[in-house]
């Protein structure tokens, strides 16, 4: 078992090309015994963005504060607190952030 609180794992700078204003903690992963699932808090400034890109494996996404814009293979959704969003495998994907940002 795992319990901690996010903010106790240290957030880490999105350095890929095409990252702005991007951290990262990593709160469950394969070093906790987890080897089919991550847990990520994403945390944007304001105007910070993802790096385009595509993997092989599914995002499931939960808006936690604030607002910005998820494209997913040129299709364009605005984000907002509650809201839920599925980006499947292979799919060309970026977030922009309108405000500060924080999503699993």
């Amino acid at each position: 078992m795992k319990h901690i609180h996010y903010l106790d794992q240290k957030a880490e700078a999105v350095t890929e090309a095409g990252a702005q204003g991007l951290m990262i903690r990593t709160v469950i992963g394969e070093e906790d015994g987890a080897p089919n699932f991550y847990m990520r808090v994403l945390t944007f400034d304001a105007g910070g963005k993802s790096p385009r890109h595509s993997h092989p494996w599914e995002h499931e996404t939960f808006v936690l504060r604030g607002k910005g814009a998820l494209e997913v293979d040129g299709r364009t959704v605005n984000l907002k607190p509650g809201d839920v969003a599925y980006v499947p495998p292979n799919a060309l994907h970026q977030i922009q952030a309108t405000e500060a940002l924080e999503m699993l």
